[in-house]
């Protein structure tokens, strides 16, 4: 991986090397289809990659999957993580979801080498949007923004439990 990394752990710093946030093997396989093999071409096609994802894997287990909020939850991410490299990162470039021993690992990709801002908003005068950014540090257990000369990619990991 070049370029420079940011990881930050729950959104509140640093957390431990890319490599805790970074699966070392991809999803084989399209998980849509879209514009580019692969891609979801919304985020409501995401969220339905992820619904499936995991349906797929807690399904039979006899009510122990994961809790209604935390599916919730993992569908937001997803969502605010697709959502921000259509409007902000000069369009999707790519997107996995996986299940993983720590939970749903999530991984978006877009056109924009500009990093995710966070603005401090006063909620009484900020007009509309720009908290998916805050959401998404806020919901998932880890996150890390990775450079690249075309791009960037942002993994997150959403814990299931």
């Amino acid at each position: 991986m070049n370029g420079e990394r940011e990881v930050l752990g729950g959104g509140r710093g640093p957390a431990g090397g890319p490599e805790q946030a970074v699966s070392s093997s991809a999803p084989q396989g399209p998980v849509s289809t879209g514009r580019t093999p692969g891609v979801p071409p919304t985020a409501a096609a995401a969220r339905d990659v992820v619904t499936r994802l995991l349906e797929a894997q807690f399904c039979g287990l006899g009510g122990e999957g994961p809790a209604d909020v935390v599916v919730a939850d993992a569908l937001l991410v997803t969502s605010e993580l697709v959502t921000n490299a259509v409007r902000h990162g000069g369009g999707l470039t790519g997107f996995t979801a996986e299940i993983t021993d720590e939970g749903l690992l999530l991984t978006v990709a877009d056109a924009s080498t500009r990093a995710p801002v966070t603005t401090e908003r006063d909620p009484a005068a900020a007009p509309v949007g720009g908290y998916g950014w805050l959401l998404v540090r806020r919901l998932a257990k880890r996150v890390s923004v990775i450079h690249s000369p075309g791009g960037k990619r942002i993994v997150a990991l959403v814990a299931l439990v």
